[in-house]
């Protein structure tokens, strides 16, 4: 049941194209594939640069947060190959979710299914606090000032990991960003992302200017020792501090799979998806490298555990940088805008594909009948978002995002190994290099990045894992159109 034939997956690109294209009623293919490389790249670079690199830093790497960002990118290497021969295999909305669901049945594809809804929701709940720390400084050096009471989390982690309240009403603009982008992606596909090529465009450039200003004024000192030594706490500092550090930083690099949810509003996804895919990768792993290796240059790792590191960073560079400063606001500002907007696009398109397999009520699945965009599902995800971001602090919401995300990847990658089997002889618009290695070490590499995240972040998965039980229970099983017959 949910599993294709090989007959299947080769009818699936005409059969999608022709049931979103006929009578002009579907999603308008309208991205090629600069269009893609853009959205992934937008989508990827965010809070994992401009926020969680410096907090990562922080409590767990120190300066070796350089080699966490090698080590998830390796891991991302190997699932983004994955990625791109699936995509080429299937290329309709849905990412991880299709993937599971032709491959290793429906069960599990709703386990991914709602593990990216966790991975989504909560990946722009994140970017929208970060967003926030850099909107009110920059609102402050404008001499506006926003109380920390309407700009932090009402709740918060004390040093034992409890949640206790923090005095705060709500995190105001954090709640503001998010239904600003909701309201944009209701309007069309091709609106958002002329506007996410603006936010690219700019973030990038902020980025670059970072990076070659800022390595003129490192301080080599703030290197040593390069991996601090252990606290004699598993994940703090160390070995076991890189890996975590990996572990934590790895959802700053799920941008990527955004890029296989745009499948039906692609005009060639079968040549175009795979190369974006593999291209955003690249482009963005050059760029956390080298922005890791200057911040921790500029100021000691202690100082980065705050909402806007990168302002931190260059304060410790002297005020021959402080020209930088108005840059890195604004581009985070806008840089950031773009990553949640994103962060809400995927999901809405997840919860799109899950509603067309009658996993999630046929509502999700409607296309607003003027601007072709699957509105409720957008707005649905856009209030829960919003809602997250104004009451939960960034610690918490970095550790959920990748643990929810390491576990879809790895399904990915056994979709590969399991497709081969199956159905040798299907077209591959793009074949994985090196399987079975490389899928067996994007498995590997992914289930022990999730090993090396605290035991909270494991409770909080299974917990989440258990209120979707419950919903495939009461609705998914029973509402299934593989399970029906239609």
């Amino acid at each position: 049941m949910g599993i294709w034939t090989r007959k299947e997956l080769s009818q699936l690109a005409t059969v999608s194209e022709a049931s979103d294209s006929a009578g002009g009623h579907g999603m308008r293919r309208v991205l090629g594939r600069f269009d893609l490389i853009l959205i992934g790249v937008g989508s990827t670079i965010g809070a994992g640069i401009f926020v969680i690199t410096g907090t990562a830093a922080a409590q767990y790497a120190g300066p070796a947060i350089v080699l966490s960002f090698i080590f998830a990118g390796m891991a991302c290497l190997s699932t983004g190959l994955c990625y791109a021969e699936l995509a080429s295999m299937m290329p309709v909305a849905g990412s991880s979710y299709t993937y599971a669901y032709a491959t290793l049945g429906e069960l599990v594809a709703w386990t991914i299914g709602w593990c990216l809804v966790l991975e989504y929701l909560v990946a722009g709940s994140t970017i929208a606090v970060g967003w926030s720390g850099y909107f009110t400084n920059a609102m402050a050096s404008m001499g506006i000032i926003i109380p920390s009471a309407w700009s932090s989390a009402p709740i918060a982690l004390d040093a034992s990991h409890h949640f206790v309240f923090s005095g705060a009403v709500m995190n105001f603009p954090a709640v503001a960003i998010v239904l600003a982008m909701t309201a944009l992606l209701v309007i069309g596909i091709k609106e958002s992302a002329f506007a996410n090529a603006l936010f690219v465009v700019m973030k990038i450039g902020v980025i670059v200017l970072v990076i070659f200003f800022g390595s003129f004024y490192v301080h080599p000192e703030n290197w040593h020792p390069f991996i601090p030594p252990n606290t004699g706490q598993s994940g703090v500092y160390g070995w076991s501090g890189v890996f975590r550090g990996a572990g934590v930083i790895f959802f700053a690099y799920i941008g990527f799979e955004t890029v296989s949810t745009c499948a039906q509003e692609t005009r060639n996804p079968q040549r175009d998806l795979g190369f974006s895919i593999l291209m955003a990768l690249l482009i963005c792993t050059a760029l956390y490298v080298a922005m890791a290796l200057v911040m921790t240059g500029l100021a000691p790792y202690t100082s980065l555990n705050v909402s806007d590191p990168i302002i931190v960073a260059l304060d410790g560079g002297g005020p021959h940088l402080n020209w930088l400063k108005p840059l890195v606001s604004a581009g985070a500002v806008v840089g950031l805008a773009s990553t949640i907007l994103l962060s809400v696009y995927g999901q809405s398109r997840i919860f799109y594909t899950m509603a067309r397999d009658g996993l999630l009520p046929p509502a999700f699945s409607a296309l607003h009948p003027r601007f072709r965009t699957p509105a409720l599902g957008i707005v649905v995800v856009g209030i829960f978002c919003a809602a997250i971001a104004g009451l939960l602090p960034l610690n918490i919401l970095g550790e959920l995002v990748s643990i929810g995300t390491l576990l879809a990847f790895a399904i990915v990658c056994l979709g590969v190994l399991v497709l081969r089997a199956r159905s040798p002889g299907a077209a591959r618009g793009f074949r994985c290099p090196g399987s079975p290695v490389v899928p067996a070490i994007g498995i590997a590499g992914c289930v022990y990045l999730m090993l090396s995240l605290p035991v909270d972040s494991w409770w909080r998965l299974l917990i989440w894992l258990g209120v979707g039980s419950l919903v495939y229970v009461f609705y998914g099983a029973r509402h299934s159109k593989a399970r029906t017959g239609s």
